[in-house]
Parts: C-alpha cells; structure tokens; sequence
C-alpha cells in the first residue's frame, strides 16, 4: 500500500508538468499563428455555409422563386389597379372632351345660322336696292330728256308750219330743200330716241293722250271722235311727253 501511495503523486506531478508545458507551449504561440487559426476558423464556417447551401440548393432555388412570384405577383396586381385608374381616367377625358367638342359645335353652328342669315338678308336689301337705284336712274333720265324733247317739240313745229307754207308741186329753192332735209334729220334722230306722234285724226277722242280744245257737231261723224288735230302729240317710250290738242266732233 505504500508502494502505491507513493506512485500516485509521481503520476500527479508528471501530469502537472506536462500541463504547466502546454501552458507554456500555448503561450509561446505568435500572433501570426492566432491569424492564421481566426482565418481557418472563418475557412471552416464559410466552408459549412457553401456546404450547407449546396446540400440544399432546390429549398433555395424554391424559395427564390416563391420571393420572385410572389413580388411579381403584387407586382402585377399594382399594374392592373394603376391601369384600371389609368382606364378610367381616360374615360372620363374622352366624355368631358367629347362634350366639350359638341358644345363647341353647337356654338359653330349657331354662329354660321346666323352669319348664313345676315348674308342671306344683306343680299336681299342689296337686290333690292339695286333694282331701286336702277328704277331712280331710269325715271330721272327719263324725266330728263322729257325735258328736252318737250323743248325741242316747238322747233319741229316751226319747222313743220314753213313746210306747210310752201306749195305743193312748185319747184323748192335749195334753202326750202335745205329746211326740208334739216326737219327729216330731226325727226329720225327723234324716232332713235324713241320719241313718236301721236296719231289723233279719226280716232275716239282718249283724255289720256288728247287735249280737246274745241267741239263741233257733226252727224255724219261718230261720237267723241277727233275731227282735226291743232297741234301734235308726241310720246316718249310709255309715257307721253305732249297730249294732242284736237277738235272733237258730237
């Protein structure tokens, strides 16, 4: 037993020698050494990570594309929201525009009744004012040269009496042919002008167109019918410019 006693703190002390040796051993390590175990040790874990990354890869590709269905789900779901706003909006546009255009229309058409309307009647006064301006000349021009033809009127008269005077079948001097042919010039530059005799011998007595100075009873004649004519008529156009001063008989 003594023996065995006396083993045992040899073995105790050799086992607190070696300890004391590692300690030792331990602490004489260099930094360098401590780097390059913190380097290995992250080696390791990085190591463990691609292992287990890699010893799973389908969870991973799976839950990626769960993430990636489910973005692009919401995704989606926003897009089909922001277009049916978009839609809508559009809508909304299209009928305020259209509206809008129908009243702009309406206001056109309006304008254009109206403007189609003032032509219209501006047209019409302006017809009629020419027809009128046309008519005012027409009765001034013709007052006009009723003033000078009722001037003329007893120059042919005169001429007509010395015609008159001259008897009929002598031989005429070239001063009564020279008369002769001055009165037939007036007469044709009268009948140009529209201007012509009345014919009253014969005929019934009209008190638009004669002028009864004297009255003489006849049986062998008509009532009212002119017998002699004191001093022609002469009509211009329509209108007469001189009434026949006649003799009418019954």
């Amino acid at each position: 037993m003594a023996g065995r006693e006396k083993e045992q703190p040899k073995k105790d002390k050799e086992q607190e020698t070696m300890e004391t040796a590692e300690e030792k051993n331990a602490e004489a390590v260099t930094p360098d050494e401590k780097d390059t175990e913190d380097s290995a040790v992250e080696e390791a874990s990085v190591e463990d990570g691609k292992s287990k990354e890699s010893s799973d890869p389908k969870e991973s590709k799976d839950s990626l594309e769960e993430d990636t269905e489910g973005t692009d789900a919401d995704s989606e779901g926003e897009d089909s929201d922001q277009s049916g706003e978009e839609d809508h909006k559009d809508k909304k546009e299209k009928k305020r525009h259209f509206i809008k255009t129908e009243k702009k229309e309406d206001k056109l058409k309006e304008q254009l009744n109206e403007l189609n309307d003032k032509v219209v009647r501006q047209m019409a006064e302006f017809d009629n004012y020419r027809k009128r301006t046309e008519k005012e000349k027409q009765a001034m021009f013709e007052t006009g040269a009723k003033s000078v033809i009722e001037k003329l009127l007893p120059v042919v008269d005169n001429f007509e009496r010395g015609l008159a005077a001259l008897e009929e079948g002598a031989e005429r001097t070239p001063f009564e042919e020279g008369v002769l042919m001055t009165y037939k010039q007036l007469m044709a530059e009268l009948e140009k002008l529209e201007v012509k005799p009345l014919d009253a011998v014969g005929k019934e007595f009209d008190p638009n167109l004669h002028n009864a100075v004297m009255h003489v009873d006849d049986e062998s004649l008509g009532e009212n019918i002119v017998v002699e004519e004191l001093q022609k008529g002469y009509t211009y156009r329509d209108s007469v410019v001189r009434h026949s001063m006649v003799k009418v008989a019954n």
